[in-house]
């Protein structure tokens, strides 16, 4: 099965210091734009409603990690790779006071890859 979003040693880091911080249930959502940037957000599952048109990617740091579906369609292609930089997001995701914002980087699905991600997309009915 392919991975569609993965995190990086630092992210691993940096969502355990959350966890610890906020409790143990977080989630992701990757934004599409405005006033939180295109980026990844962690938030409390109280902050934000996950609703039918969100496309659950799989799970960094046991934290799941969703996608509205018109940013899917964009992404789509792509592996989601979660990285962390120094720096002040300027987002609503939990980690605004840590020095450290989450950073969206992505690499393009071989074409046997992509094959996979069309037929679990079938499967699913998206």
């Amino acid at each position: 099965m392919v991975e569609r979003v993965i995190a990086t040693p630092a992210t691993l880091e940096l969502i355990e210091r959350l966890k610890a911080e906020y409790g143990q249930e977080l989630m992701f959502h990757q934004s599409g734009g405005c006033c939180d940037n295109s980026a990844a957000n962690c938030y409390l599952p109280t902050d934000l409603t996950i609703g039918p048109y969100d496309v659950h990617l799989g799970d960094i740091g046991g934290v799941p990690f969703y996608i509205s579906a018109s940013q899917y369609e964009y992404w789509k292609h792509t592996q989601l790779i979660i990285d962390v930089v120094d720096g002040h997001g300027g987002t609503f995701s939990l980690e605004g006071n840590t020095g450290k914002a989450f950073h969206t980087r992505s690499r393009l699905f071989t074409d046997e890859e992509f094959a996979e991600v069309q037929a679990e997309d079938r499967r699913l009915g998206r």
